[in-house]
């Protein structure tokens, strides 16, 4: 008997061996057969679904979980074009933190609304005493004020109080780290907003470490969302590079730096498991600290790496050795060549074809990058939502020869380049369709056309959000497609993406999701 037979619907399977199937049979949270296989058996439950299209469930290969939490519950500065404005919301929210000297946390920062960055000066004026931190939405700068500054290292760069990457890394370190109770409780916010979008499964981009990280013992509190039944998609989690320290191993293991009892890739199970080892080699585009082999047009700089590129390529070296996949951000060209350099050594120190090392966004990749991807076998995971939302500025400082090659599509399927599709959640919208709309139209919101021959066909879309993602997260074997054995992921969708106009692909309603074969409701509106 069947637990769940779901019928009247157009499954797209993903699967090339039954592509489209009418029934779908579940058992114990799998799949067990399609159309005939299952229709005549009896089942516990017979579910209608009035001929709605059904897919495989969503996998989001890169979100931040926990940020994407704490930033739906804190107060936002975003859409801000005054900066009277934000001075004004900074300093409510200032006023209802009784506890004198606190920090005040503020989201949605973006400089390119105001037309240049605020300063700690401006900052000071409303901030009666207490520390402020404003998170750039990139994630990778924010700006303080002098409460803050007299506090760090007078080395550090300060440029008026906006502080990037590592400078601002060393002020979020001032601060105490979040409780797990707080942190399981955002994780369950934001995860509840991922299956809304019919997201089933995803890989949390970096727990633990100084620039993502939100507590050191950051792993206990996905493990207590778990027990405490917050966690209700499956979840991955990379683990910050920062975490390597030496060990003492065998000199047979080949390991020079692990983490403690030579934890690595894979472990876990189905719900909960250690992912990829996350390196930083550079910043983002959106503060301009993307690592670029030639300058932002119009400004006198090409951005930045995280470190020098020695001790770079000696991380990913070294995660490779320690048995880790490896998914390496690298958003500029420059930072891709670290990243391959490194990569390529690594695998001819100690090859392991089977790694499935990831570059994380592959930001602007130069037409001579794309075969040392193919000859590397890596994996390329893209945010297709940064181009429809932040399409037109990032063109606008690429240039005409460099945009491109912004967030490539079809480059990277025409070379057998496994392409990923993914969200970096909250940095912006999270919405699989959304994106996919993108990969199919190549436009961004006002309409503009960037990169038109890296689109893609909307099959090839929906596969980078199933069956690459599962690729890419080493679930292929149990995610991905609906498949009999694997397990029963479902997305329920108000319409087929393959037959409306592209232009309404972002529109489609997420109906239903289904994890494990239970029904998780209609999706929040």
């Amino acid at each position: 008997m069947l637990s769940t037979r779901l019928t009247n619907a157009r499954f797209l399977t993903m699967d090339p061996d039954h592509p489209v199937a009418h029934d779908l049979g579940i058992w114990q949270g799998r799949i067990v057969g399609l159309d005939e296989d299952v229709t005549s058996l009896p089942a516990r439950e017979v579910i209608d679904l009035q001929g709605a299209t059904v897919l495989p469930g969503f996998i989001d290969a890169h979100v931040h979980l926990a940020w994407t939490g704490f930033k739906e519950n804190t107060p936002s500065i975003a859409g801000c074009t005054r900066i009277e404005d934000v001075l004004a919301i900074v300093e409510e929210a200032v006023l209802q933190k009784g506890t004198p000297g606190a920090w005040v946390s503020i989201a949605g920062y973006d400089q390119r609304a105001l037309g240049r960055h605020l300063t700690a000066a401006e900052l000071d004026t409303v901030s009666h005493g207490h520390k402020l931190f404003l998170l750039h939405d990139s994630g990778h700068g924010c700006v303080v004020n002098s409460a803050v500054l007299e506090l760090l290292p007078a080395e550090l760069s300060r440029d008026g109080g906006f502080l990037a990457e590592g400078a601002m890394a060393a002020a979020r370190a001032l601060r105490l780290p979040y409780s797990q109770r707080e942190l399981a409780e955002a994780i369950g916010r934001a995860a509840r907003t991922c299956l809304a979008e019919g997201v089933t499964a995803c890989a949390e981009a970096g727990i633990g470490g100084t620039l993502v990280g939100h507590s050191p013992v950051e792993l206990g509190a996905y493990q207590l969302a778990r027990e405490e039944g917050l966690l209700p998609l499956r979840v991955q989690l990379m683990v910050s590079a920062d975490r390597l320290h030496p060990v003492a191993a065998h000199e047979a293991d080949g390991i020079p730096r692990s983490l403690d009892l030579g934890l690595r890739t894979g472990f876990g199970d189905d719900r909960l498991s250690v992912g990829a080892l996350k390196i930083f080699t550079d910043g983002g585009m959106m503060a301009r600290t993307a690592a670029l082999s030639s300058p932002y047009e119009g400004l006198d700089h090409a951005g930045q790496l995280q470190d020098d590129p020695d001790v770079l390529a000696d991380t990913i070296v070294d995660g490779h050795l320690a048995g880790w996949q490896l998914a390496v951000h690298a958003i500029g060209d420059r930072a891709a060549d670290i990243a391959l350099d490194a990569l390529e050594r690594a695998q001819r120190l100690r090859p392991r074809p089977g790694a499935r090392h990831r570059i994380e966004h592959a930001g602007l990749i130069r037409p001579d990058q794309l075969p040392r991807f193919a000859r590397l076998g890596v994996i390329a995971v893209v945010q297709p939502n940064f181009l429809r939302y932040f399409g037109d500025d990032y063109a606008a400082i690429m240039g005409e020869e460099r945009a491109p090659w912004l967030y490539r599509g079809r480059a990277f399927l025409d070379r057998g380049i496994t392409l990923v599709g993914s969200s970096d959640r909250p940095v912006t919208d999270g919405s699989p369709l959304r994106a996919i709309q993108f990969m199919v139209e190549r436009a961004s919101e006002s309409g503009q056309l960037i990169g038109p021959d890296e689109a893609l066909t909307v099959d090839e879309a929906l596969r980078a959000y199933t069956v690459a993602g599962a690729f890419a997260c080493h679930w292929d074997d149990r995610m991905g497609s609906l498949t009999p054995g694997k397990l029963a992921d479902l997305v329920v969708l108000g319409d087929d993406p393959r037959r409306v106009d592209p232009s309404r692909i972002g529109d489609i309603e997420v109906v239903a999701t289904y994890v494990d074969g239970g029904w998780t409701g209609k999706a929040a509106s």
